[in-house]
């Protein structure tokens, strides 16, 4: 048996077990953990800076080392992010519906868990801990897979979880880590059938596509997240270049952040100035259309056909000047990623118009993009952002980590 297959046996046989376990064994797991996290943020910072190191000495962009970065600030919220979890109401052995049949059989729609689960992430430690209390809030077994770049921050986590878990009575394969941070065990565990229901990937369109092309295993697509912000020509400028630089700067390496701008024509004469003054502040690059180029002058970039279909992931972003609501729409439907899109407008026609036919799991008004995560939407930790409309779509909390099962109960029916 190879590496990776152990780890998929062994998270087979723990599955069972915490697929039985009471809410209140689970609420107990997660508030162990919580506590271990805090008391171990020494030792957590001290290993993620060895990750920092090595980020550095390669040559790591500024925007991805701040999502590799762990601090006394941010474990402390990510251990609140557990103790939320506790408060949220356990989905499963919930009922959906019920019904019973002309023939007396009483049926019932309940929530289980999907059973193994492989997680393959990018960058930042925190899904680590993300991702496994979700998994254990929701009976799932879960063997994470992190990139290289933050191994030994993974590492620790793990194993804090892992003995804070066992500590509790769950077996600590419920929560595993690939140590190998190669590519082959990375494709091996995506071809591994025998003992995962679900992979899901986490990161940059490199990583997701690699998985959905390559994966054998049912893949729930995440992550990727050309966003884009509308200005509509009766925007409230002022309301508009806060949205957008919210949306661009506040952490431009995140999924949510938006990576394109589009500016109605009747409106970018006042728009795009207002927008460009909050982005200089950051030092934001503009690769602009010509008419962008008009009217904010050389500073802007001739934006290429790429530069449209591009998630940045840095201060960087495209700017087009378009006709119409409907251009915008088009533009949208054409280059976007399916993840988070946004409107800024006064117009409810347009809001409406906007809302109905972008085709994305997340679709605001007047709001910044920053908003699509399941702490925002009062999920709780999120296992990632939903691009695709199966299994599910959007922020994926709790009930997106579990399936259905029909219980049927008789008293000697037969067909």
């Amino acid at each position: 048996m190879t590496y990776i297959e152990n780890l998929g046996a062994n998270a087979k046989a723990a599955s069972r077990f915490i697929a039985s376990a009471s809410s209140m064994k689970k609420n107990s797991a997660l508030a162990a953990i919580a506590d271990a996290l805090i008391k171990n943020t020494e030792k957590i910072i001290e290993y993620n800076k060895m990750d920092l190191n090595n980020a550095v000495e390669s040559g790591m962009p500024a925007s991805m080392q701040d999502r590799l970065m762990l601090d006394e600030k941010r474990i402390k919220a990510i251990a609140d992010s557990v103790l939320k979890l506790i408060e949220l109401e356990d989905p499963v052995g919930s009922v959906d519906s019920g019904f019973i049949r002309p023939n007396g059989l009483k049926i019932y729609k309940t929530r289980a868990p999907l059973g193994t689960i492989g997680i393959i992430f990018e960058s930042r430690p925190n899904v680590t801990v993300d991702a496994a209390t979700l998994c254990l809030k929701t009976g799932n077994a879960v063997i994470l897979r992190g990139g290289k770049e933050a191994i030994n921050s993974n590492k620790c986590l793990a194993d804090v979880m892992r003995e804070a878990v066992k500590a509790s009575g769950l077996p600590e394969d419920i929560i595993q880590l690939v140590g190998d941070t190669s590519r082959e065990c990375a494709a091996e565990l995506m071809k591994l059938n025998k003992y995962l229901d679900v992979l899901i990937p986490r990161g940059g369109a490199g990583l997701i596509n690699a998985v959905v092309n390559q994966a054998t295993v049912p893949v729930i697509e995440t992550g990727t997240g050309n966003c884009h912000v509308f200005v509509d020509e009766s925007a409230d400028i002022k309301m508009a270049a806060e949205i957008v630089n919210n949306g661009k700067t506040q952490r431009p390496s995140v999924c949510n952040a938006i990576e394109s701008l589009l500016v109605h024509k009747n409106i970018a004469q006042k728009a795009l100035p207002a927008i460009k003054n909050l982005l200089d502040e950051h030092n934001v690059e503009i690769r602009g259309c010509a008419r962008t180029a008009e009217i904010l002058g050389n500073s802007v970039v001739s934006a290429l056909e790429a530069d449209y279909g591009t998630e940045f992931l840095d201060y960087i972003i495209s700017v087009k000047v378009v006709d119409s609501v409907d251009e915008a729409i088009e533009h949208i439907n054409r280059y976007g990623t399916g993840h988070s899109e946004a409107i800024v407008t006064k117009n409810i026609e347009n809001a409406e118009k906007f809302q109905s036919e972008v085709d994305a799991a997340a679709v605001y008004v007047n709001a910044s993009t920053r908003f699509t995560d399941g702490g925002e939407f009062g999920f709780g930790a999120e296992i990632g952002i939903s691009t695709q409309k199966l299994h599910a779509r959007g922020p994926m909390g709790l009930n997106e980590l579990t399936t259905f099962k029909y219980l049927i109960n008789g008293n000697g029916q037969i067909r």
